[in-house]
Formats: structure tokens, C-alpha cells, sequence
């Protein structure tokens, strides 16, 4: 398998499609498109890139006045980082070898993994080591007049009084070598490395915390960090330009030099035999862990992407994934325990990234990991949250939801998460949701003014019936508190798809299911509304209309007055087998739009109507059918205040909080909590 794992991909997992991926800023999309033109090898172009940052760096001189005349112009915004061009060329590269648009593909943001980063940092442990070199004069060596004046201010305990419980700690650590004079754990390891932007980022951090040691000491501590850096990546090329981009990191931050070392700087020579140790091609996810001591702290972006959608431009492409995926699901530990054990589904690789992280840490180490908020409540995930909670301590998470602030032309939500090995969990404190000028790069990497919930372990059992899904909650202060409290209220209630449902009748519950027709393999039989004797509506989720927060079918078959070029008349026909007649139905449309305001729409359907699969339906039997149409004059009327029910606003309010992504799932609408009103509770006591 030789195309590479590491960077988040484009359109099939969340990234704009071809075409209209590239939405950065001020002409930077447009220059890569330009350089394609000039030069279409990707390779050729990232070691040209190289080259010349290597030579601004001796020469003193923009990398813009040392390329090729033939290059595009670069733009203003491409000038001060380098390394961000870099990363960008080589997630096009990842891209077009795995045979996707390059257009969609984007590396990690530098605001992200700098926050990232500064959360995992431990700041006291260079401020204690200035501290015993420089003590500060204690508060009995001031005037009198000095300590009366903090006394008045009450500023006196928090002189005498400091929190020594992180310096001491953060001395320890330095003292056995598994942090950084600068605050950074060791060792620290990327799965996914790709360029190495995190390593990158980490070297400014580190630059600037040693600026005012010693020589000795820079050099002592940047040996320190460069030795117990684990980062791996499946590609060899891309292992090779991750190694030179960290030696220039290391220059650029004034930590190395290119050619012999001088005082407070190692040279080029020692740098890169470090990094041959420290930087490794291999398969993180079916190989070994190539190195003998594990990590405390793996920080990573892995690759967004479906095994069903890898190998896409090859022409064995089928043959391969489906050769991964069975290597994959065949793969045992030393116990003869299979290594990833909650796939399903269309396995997601990030999931299998997340696994395979917790494994190669010490326990009680910390996995952060920028995923998409899909994880945190989608139904195929829940195995994986299942073993971060009841295997592992997860601690936090970071929601990230206008991603598209962040990561150009992402069209679904992003969350940083942090778990610990091994560990126990007893709650998750959710933070967010994080907007871009939230992540800061200091303290815990992000600002004061971000909300945050803490959900106590039995209180997420209790609303997500042990699926662990985390809720998605609003900004507004107002809004959380009432969100929070309607999902308290709701998750007591019984869920539609309950076995012991109020509206279930003769043993069968109720289930929710695709409409009857995929509209790609009948789109023959569908056709333009021509008013007929044999015309059949045919229903599409196009079809759904809201007026006045009434929720309806506007369909050419119910409303003449529907103009012949309007969307609802095309594709609103059924010419095909009439031998299925269906009922009157409730049904929901399947797929929102993120901009619109509700998220459940149901409406009710008029019988004889055909569904197409971009519309979801109620299965009842026909005992419930029955208990209906007794609580009401007809099955008609039952299913129209039935409807009532399910277009209540708590009911929206809910869906919206535990909504994977812009489809309206089954699943999601069978753990629709739907309270019995007072007709049904008393009809209960009659009717059998």
C-alpha cells in the first residue's frame, strides 16, 4: 500500500467537493492553481520550494526572490510562513496520489495546533528553574508602607500564598527528563506527521521560552526535545521533506544552524542525525511502534477519510480497499486480540487513528486528536466513545463548529479531543462552540470567554441510553440553559423506537425507513408532473415546505398553481410499477440544509404517494394504525396530530443537539423522545 494515510481529506468526509474546495483568501488558492500550470510535478515543486528556503535562510533573503522566474508571484499572505506553503503542497500531493482533487485538500491550521499545543505545555517548569537561579524578594524584605498598602488590597495571600503544586511537579519532570526545561512532555509523537507542522509550531514555543537561558542550556534542552520526538508517516518523500522542514524550523527559530554549530545552536549535521532516529516511515496503523519507549502525549490530524473512498485514481483501486479493509479487521496484538476493535460500518480511518493511539501510549499518557464532530454523535462511532469512556479517561473536547473559519472550504464541524490512557472516566467537560479568534497561544489555548459544561458520567448514560454521544450546544448563555434543560426534561421520556412505546401496538415496533425509491437507479421512471389519471406523486425531500411554522408537501399534484420551471415540478412523477400502494404516511425529510432553521420537517403524506431516498417514513404496524384511528375520527387525522407531535419545538431542539451532520438519520429519529400526551395515556387503559 504505498499512498500515504496522514492529512484530512477532501469532499467524501466533510471538505468541499472539486471545484469549489479552494475558497482561501487574497489570490493564495490561485497561486497553487498557477504553479500547477507552470509545473505539474507535486514533487518537484516541494523540492524547489525547499531549496530555496533553505538558501533565504544562508542568504539572508525572501524564499520569494530565490525561486525559479517561472513561478507565479507569490501573494502577501505566503510570504511570512514557509513551512504553511509547504504543508499545503503536500496535502495536494497526498491528494492527487490517492487519486482526489487537490482543490479540497487542506493541512492543519497553524491557530489550531498552536492552541493545541499550549494546552499541553507546563509553562512553571522554566519560570522554576529562573526562580532558583534568580529568587524574588520575599514579602518581609519590603517596607512596612508597602506591605500595609497590599494588605489594604487584600494582595497579600496571593504573594505569600503561590500555587506550588505545577513548579514542583514541572521540576520533577525536568530533573527525570520527560519534559522540556521549556514545558514541553516527553517523549511526543505523531501518528499522521505529514510535514511535521506540529513539531514545527512546537520549535517556536520552545525558541521562545529558552530565549534568556544559556547557550548551554538551549543547546542541552533542544537536543532534549529533537531525541524523544516520535513522528511517523507511510510515505517515505513526505518522511524526507519532514525532516528537512524541522531543521529549518530550527534555524528560522534560532535553535540550529545550516553548516557547523555555534554557541546556543546545534549544527545542521547534528540535527539531522537525531531526526534519523526521530522521524520514521512506517504504517502506524498495521505495523509496530518503532520505538521501545511509548509516548506521553500523542498530538495528531489524521486522514478524514472512509477506506470505501481510498485509492479512488488507482485502477486496482476496488482490489486495494478492499485488501486494506481486511488487513485491517485481521490484525491481532500479541494476546491474539484483534487491534481495532470497533470497526463498523464505513470504516472512517480517523476512528482507527484514535485506537491505534491509545495503544502506543504510556498508560495514564494524553491522546489529543482533531477529528470531525461527526465522532461525537454519530451512530457508527459509538463503539469507539464506548471504549474512551469505559477503557480510557476522556477528559475534554474541543467543539469546533463554523470549521469552515478554520480549515478552507470544510463544510461540517471539527472537535479536538483529549483522552487519557487507560484511565477512568467521570465526566467530559465540553468547550465550545470555538470560533477562531477563541484559540490563543498562551495559557490553555483558549480564550476565558469560551463556554464550557462539565457532564457528569451519569447523566450522559441517562440522555444517550450508553451511546455516549455528546450533545451539540448553543453559544448564548440563555439558550444553553434552556437547551440543557429541555434535554434534561426529554431524556426521561420513552423513545420512539422503544419497544414499550405508547403508540406500540400487536409486539412490532416502530421503525423509521428510506423511502422506497433510490432516485440514481429509477431515474427513468421519474419524470416532470403531467396530470393524469395514472400520475403518481412522486415525493422528494424538495417537496417539504414550511409557512408560518406549519410544515407541508407542496407538490404540483396537491397545488396547480406551482410554475412549470419550479424545482418541486421536476422529478415529481412516478411512472414506474404501480403494484406497491402505500397509505396515507408521515414522513421527514432525510437531508437539511445547515442554514435552516428547523431540523425535523414532517409532514404528513397523502396515500398512494411514492417516496424517493431522500425521504424518511414511520413504519407502523397495523395495531397502531388501528389505535390511530379509534383516538381520532380517521388514520387519517391520527397520523396529521401525530405529526403535531413530532413537529413539536422541544422535539427540533433535541434533534438539533444530538445531529451527526446534515442527514436526518433513521437512528436519530427512532431515539426521538415522544412524550405520550394525555388522549394517549388515557386510550392506553382501553384499548389492547
Amino acid at each position: 500500500m504505498k499512498a500515504s494515510y496522514n492529512r484530512p481529506a477532501p469532499s467524501k468526509m466533510g471538505f468541499a467537493p472539486a471545484g469549489r474546495g479552494e475558497c482561501l483568501h487574497n489570490g493564495v488558492s490561485g497561486w497553487y492553481a498557477r504553479l500547477d500550470r507552470t509545473l505539474s510535478d507535486r514533487k518537484s515543486q516541494i523540492g524547489i520550494w525547499t531549496n530555496a528556503w533553505s538558501n533565504s535562510l544562508t542568504a539572508r533573503k525572501p524564499v520569494a526572490a530565490l525561486l525559479p522566474a517561472d513561478w507565479p508571484t507569490l501573494p502577501a499572505n505566503l510570504l511570512t510562513d514557509p513551512g504553511h506553503v509547504l504543508d499545503h503542497l503536500l496535502a495536494r500531493l497526498d491528494a492527487e496520489t490517492d487519486g482526489r482533487s487537490p482543490r479540497g485538500a487542506h493541512p492543519t491550521p497553524p491557530r489550531l495546533a498552536d492552541a493545541i499545543l499550549k494546552s499541553e505545555m507546563l509553562e512553571p517548569a522554566l519560570i522554576q528553574v529562573e526562580e532558583e537561579i534568580n529568587p524574588k524578594m520575599p514579602l518581609d524584605a519590603l517596607p512596612p508602607g508597602f506591605r500595609a498598602h497590599l494588605e489594604k488590597f487584600n494582595l497579600t495571600s496571593i504573594v505569600e500564598e503561590p500555587n506550588t503544586s505545577q513548579f514542583d511537579q514541572a521540576k520533577e519532570d525536568v530533573e527525570n527528563n520527560i519534559r522540556t526545561i521549556s514545558g514541553i512532555p516527553l517523549p511526543i509523537a505523531d501518528s499522521a506527521c505529514g510535514g511535521g507542522l506540529f513539531v514545527a509550531r512546537l520549535l517556536r514555543f520552545h525558541s521562545e521560552a529558552l530565549k534568556d537561558q544559556d547557550d548551554c542550556v538551549i543547546e542541552d534542552d533542544t537536543r532534549l526535545l529533537l531525541s524523544n520526538l516520535q513522528l511517523v508517516d507511510i510515505d517515505p518523500f513526505i518522511v524526507a521533506t519532514a525532516k528537512i522542514r524541522i531543521h529549518l524550523e530550527a534555524v528560522r527559530q534560532n535553535l540550529a544552524t545550516i553548516g557547523k554549530a555555534v554557541p546556543g545552536k546545534l549544527s545542521q549535521t547534528e540535527v539531522l542525525e537525531i531526526l534519523q532516529q526521530s522521524v520514521k516511515s512506517c504504517d502506524s496503523l498495521q505495523d509496530d511502534w518503532p520505538w521501545q519507549e511509548a509516548p506521553r502525549l500523542v498530538i495528531t490530524n489524521p486522514p478524514w477519510l472512509r477506506i470505501k473512498d481510498r485509492f479512488r485514481g488507482h485502477e486496482d483501486g476496488s482490489q486495494l480497499r478492499r485488501e486494506l479493509g481486511e488487513k485491517l479487521r485481521e490484525l491481532v496484538d500479541e494476546s491474539g486480540h484483534r487491534r481495532f476493535s470497533t470497526m463498523r460500518g464505513n470504516v472512517n480511518l480517523y476512528r482507527l487513528f484514535i485506537e491505534r493511539g491509545l495503544q502506543i501510549l504510556k498508560p495514564g499518557g494524553t491522546l489529543r486528536l482533531i477529528a470531525p464532530d461527526s465522532l461525537l454523535r454519530e451512530q457508527s462511532s459509538a463503539p469507539l466513545r464506548e471504549l474512551l469512556v469505559k477503557s480510557n479517561s476522556w477528559n475534554n473536547v474541543w467543539a469546533i463548529e463554523e470549521a469552515n473559519l478554520l480549515f478552507p472550504g470544510i463544510t461540517q464541524g471539527a472537535v479536538v479531543i483529549s483522552v487519557s490512557s487507560k484511565g477512568i472516566t467521570n465526566s467530559l467537560t465540553i468547550q465550545g462552540p470555538i470560533q477562531r479568534n477563541d484559540l490563543i497561544r498562551k495559557g490553555a489555548g483558549l480564550a476565558p470567554k469560551v463556554q464550557s459544561y462539565e457532564l457528569a458520567l451519569s447523566q450522559w448514560h441517562d440522555w444517550t441510553r450508553n451511546t455516549w454521544a455528546v450533545p451539540r450546544l448553543p453559544k448564548n448563555t440563555y439558550e444553553r440553559k434552556n437547551v440543557l434543560k429541555i434535554i434534561d426534561q426529554m431524556a426521561k421520556n420513552p423513545r420512539l423506537g422503544d419497544s414499550d412505546h405508547w403508540l406500540v401496538r400487536g409486539g412490532d415496533s416502530i421503525r423509521v425507513r428510506v423511502g422506497e425509491i433510490d432516485q440514481n437507479s429509477y431515474s427513468s421512471s421519474i419524470q416532470t408532473w403531467v396530470k393524469s389519471k395514472k400520475s403518481r406523486p412522486f415525493i422528494r425531500g424538495v417537496h417539504f415546505t414550511e409557512e408560518n411554522g406549519e410544515i407541508f408537501i407542496h407538490h404540483p399534484a396537491f397545488d396547480s398553481s406551482i410554475p412549470s420551471r419550479a424545482a418541486e415540478r421536476q422529478l415529481s412523477m412516478w411512472t414506474g410499477s404501480s403494484d406497491v400502494f402505500h397509505g396515507p404516511r408521515l414522513a421527514c425529510q432525510a437531508i437539511v440544509n445547515a442554514k435552516q432553521q428547523r431540523r425535523l420537517r414532517w409532514a404528513l403524506i397523502d396515500e398512494g404517494s411514492v417516496l424517493g431516498n431522500s425521504v424518511n417514513h414511520i413504519e407502523l404496524s397495523k395495531a397502531s394504525e388501528e389505535f390511530l384511528a379509534l383516538n381520532n375520527s380517521s388514520l387519517k387525522e391520527g397520523l396529521s396530530w401525530l405529526c403535531g407531535l413530532l413537529n413539536e419545538e422541544n422535539l427540533d431542539i433535541w434533534a438539533r443537539c444530538w445531529a451527526a451532520n446534515n442527514n436526518v438519520n433513521n437512528y436519530e429519529l427512532e431515539m426521538l423522545p415522544l412524550i405520550a400526551p394525555n388522549l394517549a395515556i388515557s386510550a392506553l387503559a382501553t384499548i389492547v
